[in-house]
């Protein structure tokens, strides 16, 4: 029963994040803009801890 909690929690995560608006941030909502921190960011930015 836990399994399927967590399946069913997940599934409306990700269909709310797909209720948002062109231009817009799926969690704030804040509109997108040319001089967002975001766009600098590439892979290497993003690292795994523990490894």
């Amino acid at each position: 029963m836990k399994r399927l909690t967590q399946i069913t929690l997940v599934a409306l995560a990700l269909a709310a994040a797909g209720c948002t608006e062109p231009g817009h941030y799926p969690v704030s909502g804040q509109e997108c803009g040319p001089n967002d921190p975001v766009l600098d960011l590439d892979a290497n930015d993003c690292g795994v801890p523990g490894i």
